[in-house]
């Protein structure tokens, strides 16, 4: 939501920088220039070069400056990071300190400042003494800090205020209620803490009211749903707690309003009948500590299209009304204790594109789910659904891209239905599926990105057209029975300089060879590799050093051996290597002290020898990183003998 306000923002932003060059007298206010070039003075680097234009004393004449044509006075400050050209959006940045001085531009109405980056400083204490005719304070994207002046509260012509991205810091004034006028309230992303004030159920013109992101903590205020033409409230991301108001259903103007992510309790009060919040589109209560069931009326919410209700502990059936919700889009349920089968009034849900039910009790799904024809992703993962195969309604589904089903007691075989469909992420693991990696999915199934069929019973070899799979980012084969080579995996092709595959599991299996295409293909851009608890034999090749983005290596309880390359050293993000259980002979490489980011190693019970080299960070180590091998020492095992 507080991107739909950023929009707002720079449309306004950008519609203003046209009207800055008015000018009236050739000099400038004494006030105003001092002011001003305080303010140049303050900035040290300025990339737009507008500053740099700011000569002489006609100051009305500067980029950026706006100014009465009657009085003279500087009246806007206009000069946002984001800056608009015939052809394009131009990002600029200025870096150093907002001067205090700058209340000494007594007429000022508008201060956009916003985007710049790397503007430090506070708020002047004194803005709302100096500026009474302030209505715009965009400040947005900078490193401001500090709190919010108590004085703000008297500044009563004041309209909007962006503050989002900085590092303000403690606690709201109290006085923000007494901007009878203010419309738009956006302080996301900051570092403010304290109760949200009573006080701010006054703004009675609020349209807008973003506080996520930052340390808010208490309740909400009992009375918010005062704020009768509000259309956007976003408090989530915060340490809020207690009940949420009833007096939330009091808001008929309210669009969007999001709570989640914080430890809300309690029931969902609202709606408590139909009728009440007609504009409501999107509702995210996510991540929180609510309870109870769904409220019927929840369906009443004619205009709904996005419902958040994730990661709760909400339980019992799911209402058959949410199937009233004809605009509904997206509908997140997983993570709660529903129970129950989902109700056959979802197979009206016909703008349904994203579904989610993971991590429930569910018991069953009616074939009238087929229905849905702009479902895209359908969820249903770690539910006692106990299907005895996949359901064959999922082949009706004309939409669908992604299928999470893990952990849902399926069986049989992996059905060749899913050959017909254009799917780009498949989660099947945790299951009781039996049989082969067929090898149409390699074929038929181009666009996946995700497969994980880990945790089954798979018993085959991995069939070779997986090389087909050029698309694939995660590959999770973990805890099956395969066997034979992996060399078909680090043969894929690759669309992309690196390839975009990143993550591969094939620990727990029987795989015996292969290991020498590693670093070889297309594939170098792996970041995650875990081959252990297998049969794989020889030796690493030198060409693994080609992984330079490896993040985790794990080739433990294997049957490897000869010496350690030294081109293990070149993987320089490495943070986790478990090399142990092995057969690794000879000295540990010196050059393995180039990797500064290792945080994790296991190199035991192999057939290392001699001195283990000196330095960071192989020797912060526990000593169990290196015990049952055949003749290691030095730092942490004993010292070596001369």
């Amino acid at each position: 939501m507080g991107c739909g306000l950023l929009r707002i923002f720079v449309a306004f932003t950008l519609m203003s920088v046209g009207g800055c060059n008015r000018s009236v007298d050739e000099s400038c206010h004494p006030d105003d220039l001092i002011g001003l070039t305080s303010f140049k003075a303050g900035i040290r680097i300025d990339s737009s070069g507008r500053l740099g234009k700011w000569v002489g004393r006609s100051c009305c004449k500067w980029e950026g400056i706006a100014c009465d044509n009657t009085t003279g006075r500087v009246t806007q400050l206009l000069l946002p990071g984001l800056i608009s050209t015939d052809v394009s959006i131009l990002q600029s940045q200025m870096k150093g300190s907002l001067s205090p001085k700058i209340t000494l531009v007594t007429f000022l109405e508008v201060i956009d400042l916003s985007e710049l980056g790397f503007i430090a400083g506070n708020i002047p204490s004194s803005i709302g003494f100096r500026l009474p005719n302030l209505r715009k304070l965009y400040l947005l994207r900078n490193k401001l800090t500090g709190p919010i002046p108590e004085s703000i509260g008297k500044l009563s012509k004041l309209e909007e205020i962006v503050l989002s991205e900085n590092s303000f810091s403690g606690s709201l004034p109290w006085s923000l209620g007494n901007l009878k006028n203010l419309n738009r309230l956006v302080l996301d992303s900051n570092r403010f803490s304290g109760p949200v004030p009573d006080s701010l159920v006054n703004l009675t013109s609020l349209v807008a009211l973003d506080l996520h992101h930052n340390y808010l903590n208490g309740h909400l205020p009992a009375k918010i749903g005062e704020l009768q033409v509000l259309e956007q409230l976003d408090l989530s991301e915060n340490l809020l707690g207690g009940k949420m108001p009833v007096s939330l259903t009091n808001m008929t103007a309210v669009q969007d309003i999001d709570l989640s992510v914080n430890s809300l309790e309690g029931e969902i009060p609202f709606p408590s009948c139909s009728g009440q919040m007609p504009f409501l589109r999107f509702l995210a209560l996510h991540d929180n500590h609510l309870t109870g069931r769904i409220p019927p009326a929840l369906g009443s919410l004619v205009s709904l299209q996005r419902l958040y209700l994730e990661n709760n502990k909400l339980s019992g059936t799911i209402p058959s009304s949410l199937g009233n919700l004809s605009d509904l889009r997206e509908l997140y349920l997983g993570g709660n204790r529903f129970s129950g089968l989902i109700p056959t009034a979802f197979s009206k849900l016909s703008q349904l594109i994203d579904l989610n039910l993971s991590n429930n009790l569910i018991q069953g799904l009616p074939r009238q789910m087929s229905s849905l024809q702009n479902l895209q992703i359908l969820a249903l993962s770690f539910n006692p659904l106990n299907f005895s195969y996949i359901p064959n309604w999922i082949a009706e589904l004309p939409s669908i891209s992604k299928i999470y089903m893990a952990g849902c007691g399926l069986g049989g075989e992996i059905p060749e239905f899913l050959q017909r469909k254009a799917i780009q992420e498949l989660d099947l693991s945790s299951n009781h599926l039996t049989g082969s990696i067929p090898s149409w999915l390699g074929e038929d199934l181009s666009q996946l990105y995700l497969l994980n069929l880990s945790n089954n019973a798979l018993v085959s070899k991995i069939p070779g057209s997986i090389r087909g799979l050029n698309e694939l980012g995660v590959l999770d084969l973990h805890s099956n029975r395969l066997t034979g080579s992996i060399i078909h995996v680090f043969k894929m092709g690759s669309m992309l300089p690196g390839g975009l595959l990143r993550y591969i599991d094939l620990s727990g299996n029987s795989f015996s060879s292969g290991i020498e295409q590693i670093g070889l293909g297309e594939q170098y851009g792996i970041e995650f590799l875990n081959l252990s608890h297998n049969f794989l034999k020889g030796r690493l090749p030198t060409s693994i050093g080609r992984l330079e983005r490896m993040r985790s290596l794990d080739l433990s309880h294997n049957e490897l051996g000869f010496n350690l390359p030294d081109s293990l050293g070149e993987m320089r993000s490495l943070e986790m290597l478990k090399l142990q259980k092995n057969r690794f002979t000879g000295k540990i490489p010196d050059g393995y002290l180039m990797l500064r980011k290792l945080k994790e190693l296991d190199l035991s019970d192999n057939l290392l020898v001699g001195q283990i080299p000196n330095g960071k960070p192989l020797g912060d180590f526990p000593k169990k990183s290196y015990s049952g091998n055949r003749a290691l020492c030095g730092r942490p095992l004993a010292p070596c003998k001369p």
